[in-house]
C-alpha cells in the first residue's frame, strides 16, 4: 500500500498511515514544529506518517485570501521537511502544468476535490512516476471514482490512492458517507480526509466554516469501516491558521486522537 513511498514502510502491526500538516505552508519554523511533533507521536504509536502541506492555495473564495508565501519557497521547506527529518511529503497540484515542478520536490501528489475529473491533471500527475492521492469530489458517489483512478492507471502509474472528504449537503455543508469506503479500497487504498469532510463552505462571508469538534466522530467512524489512512490538518493555533483555520484540529489535541483510533482498529481487527 505505502511501500513504494521512499521514507516509509508498512508497519508489522498492519496500522493505518496518517497524512497531517498545516493547510499551507506558512514558514519554515512552522512546517518544522508541526512534523517534528507528529513524527514523535507516529513514531511512538507505530503510524506511519506522511507530512502534507500546500505549497499555494488555488481554491479561494476571496481574492485577499492567503494563498501562499510563494511556490518555489513553500516546495523547497516542503522538500527540506523531507530531508531532514526523514520523512514522505505530499502537496497538492491545480494544473496539469504543476506536476512535474510538484515533483521535484515532494514524494506524492494530492489532486483536489474539486480537480478530480480533469484528464489532463491526472494524467501529468500520474506521468511523474509518483504517488498520486485522488480527493473524491463533493458531488461524486465513491462508485464514480473508478474512472479518475483508471486514468492514472492506464497512464502507466500503478501508485494511486482515494481520499473521501464529504459530499456537498445543501449549499453550505458537506456529509461523508460511509458506505462509499468499502467501495473505493476495491478501487485503491483508501483515505478519509477528516478535516475537510467538516467544512461548512460557501458561507456569506467568503470565509470557509467548519465543525472541528466533530473530528473525533469522523474519525472513530473511519476506522471502524476500514480506512487505510487518515488524513487531518493540523495547527498549534488554528485560530492563527492562514487558511482554513475553522476546522484544523489544535496539534495538541491530535496525539490523544490517534491513541483513541489505534484502540478502535485493534478492537474491529
Amino acid at each position: 500500500m505505502i511501500e513504494n513511498l521512499p521514507k516509509i514502510k508498512n508497519t508489522e502491526n498492519g496500522r493505518f498511515f496518517l497524512i497531517a500538516g498545516p493547510c499551507a505552508i506558512e514558514s519554515e519554523e512552522l512546517a518544522f514544529e508541526i512534523a517534528h511533533a507528529v513524527k514523535e507521536m507516529t513514531t511512538r504509536l507505530g503510524i506511519p506518517y506522511i507530512f502534507k502541506g500546500s505549497y499555494r492555495k488555488a481554491n479561494r473564495s476571496r481574492l485577499d485570501s492567503f494563498t501562499g508565501i510563494g511556490d518555489e519557497k513553500a516546495l523547497r521547506i516542503l522538500q527540506k521537511v523531507g530531508q531532514e527529518l526523514d520523512l514522505p511529503v505530499t502537496t497538492d497540484i491545480h494544473s496539469a502544468a504543476e506536476a512535474a515542478m510538484a515533483a521535484e520536490y515532494v514524494d506524492a501528489l494530492q489532486i483536489p476535490a474539486f480537480l478530480c475529473r480533469q484528464t489532463d491533471l491526472l494524467v501529468a500527475a500520474a506521468k511523474t512516476g509518483k504517488l498520486v492521492n485522488i480527493k473524491k469530489g463533493q458531488f461524486l458517489s465513491a462508485d464514480a471514482m473508478r474512472f479518475a483512478v483508471d486514468k492514472v492507471r492506464e497512464s502507466g502509474n500503478d501508485q494511486v490512492w482515494l481520499c473521501e472528504r464529504g459530499t456537498t449537503f445543501g449549499y453550505t455543508d458537506l456529509v461523508v458517507d460511509f458506505r462509499g469506503i468499502p467501495v473505493m479500497k476495491t478501487m485503491a487504498p483508501t483515505v478519509v480526509d477528516l478535516t475537510h469532510s467538516l467544512q461548512q463552505p460557501n458561507q456569506s462571508s467568503g470565509v470557509t466554516g467548519g465543525k472541528p469538534q466533530l473530528i473525533e466522530t469522523i474519525g472513530k467512524a473511519a476506522i471502524a469501516v476500514g480506512a487505510d489512512g487518515i488524513f487531518i490538518e493540523t495547527h498549534p493555533d488554528p485560530s492563527k491558521a492562514k487558511s482554513d483555520g475553522a476546522n484544523m484540529l489544535p496539534l495538541n489535541q491530535l496525539e490523544a486522537l490517534l491513541e483513541k483510533l489505534c484502540r478502535i482498529q485493534d478492537a474491529v481487527k
